[in-house]
């Protein structure tokens, strides 16, 4: 893959994971994120904040691809996937507990963030949500369970 198309793909994932849906634009390579309705409190304020990007997004809906951030069981899906391929037994042993109790989210970033393993969380979430990022520019709609 070209690097110009990897930075999209990076810059989209990143986006993604601070809760932007993202538009693409196949011709122009241009990216709008938007943050997700789902967490807006002011609807009128937000169409006024992101009225010329809604608009462009409403004209040339044909060139644009619309990523939306991930829903919650397929982050904890992720979470999952990172705590099965930890080599320390220990931690391991932790974020299963973490992960089959209440507050799961807040719990797994409390426990992760006071650890020697944050960078590598952060690496492979960031990783996971390229190869999503990848497979939907490439025209691929997997279910979620098949999109990691």
């Amino acid at each position: 893959m070209d690097n110009s198309k990897q930075n999209i793909i990076k810059e989209i994932a990143q986006e993604l994971d601070c809760g932007f849906d993202c538009y693409y634009n196949c011709k122009t390579n241009e990216i709008l994120a938007i943050p997700n309705f789902s967490h807006i409190a002011d609807e009128d304020d937000f169409k006024e904040a992101f009225r010329e990007d809604l608009k462009k997004i409403k004209k040339h809906q044909a060139d644009f691809v619309k990523i939306e951030v991930l829903q919650s069981f397929e982050s904890f899906k992720i979470m999952e996937l990172f705590v099965e391929q930890l080599h320390d037994k220990k931690l391991q042993a932790e974020l299963e507990n973490v992960l089959a109790n209440k507050k799961l989210f807040q719990n797994f970033k409390n426990r992760i963030d006071h650890s020697n393993f944050k960078q590598n969380w952060f690496d492979f979430k960031q990783s996971k949500l390229e190869k999503i990022v990848e497979n939907q520019l490439n025209g691929r709609k997997a279910s979620a369970q098949h999109r990691l």
